[in-house]
């Protein structure tokens, strides 16, 4: 089960539209993603590169000092499903604590049934693009002490 209210009602949504309409509705989430910061649109050597998954996919988190996330993405446009899969996670996650995303079950997006919707080496790089989120959030809760009351965020 998601971990934020936002991503449950996400995969709820999902999970009870008709098969036909889960991928129209992922197309919508692609609209999703807003504009890289300046920060990172003028150094895009700070994002990381999911190289597991066919579409050349950057990203970047930051932690604040409330230990909550914000999420940044580089998906081009021509790659629809991808880029509807960063506008769930950015609907769903962005702003959510870094608890919240560490336990964020790792393969929430098949209880959507996107599965039935598009192909199986895409679910995988959809795995690798929430890895790759949550390890670059617990590399920042580790590098900030753990959590804000002191306790490491496993």
């Amino acid at each position: 089960m998601p971990t934020t209210p936002s991503l449950q009602r996400i995969v709820d949504l999902f999970g009870s539209a008709p098969k036909d309409l889960r991928l129209q509705a992922l197309l919508e989430y692609s609209r999703k993603v807003p504009a890289l910061p300046e920060r990172y649109a003028d150094h895009p050597e700070l994002l990381e590169q999911v190289p597991e998954c066919q579409t050349p996919f950057f990203l970047a988190t930051e932690v604040d000092d409330d230990q909550r996330v914000s999420l940044h993405f580089q998906v081009p446009p021509e790659a629809p499903t991808t880029r509807g899969f960063a506008g769930i996670l950015y609907s769903g996650l962005n702003g959510a604590t870094a608890e919240e995303i560490l336990e964020t079950p790792d393969d929430f997006y098949m209880k959507m049934g996107l599965g039935e919707a598009i192909s199986s080496l895409r679910l995988r790089g959809m795995g690798a693009i929430l890895g790759r989120l949550k390890r670059q959030v617990k590399r920042q809760v580790a590098a900030r002490g753990g959590s804000k009351g002191g306790a490491p965020v496993a």
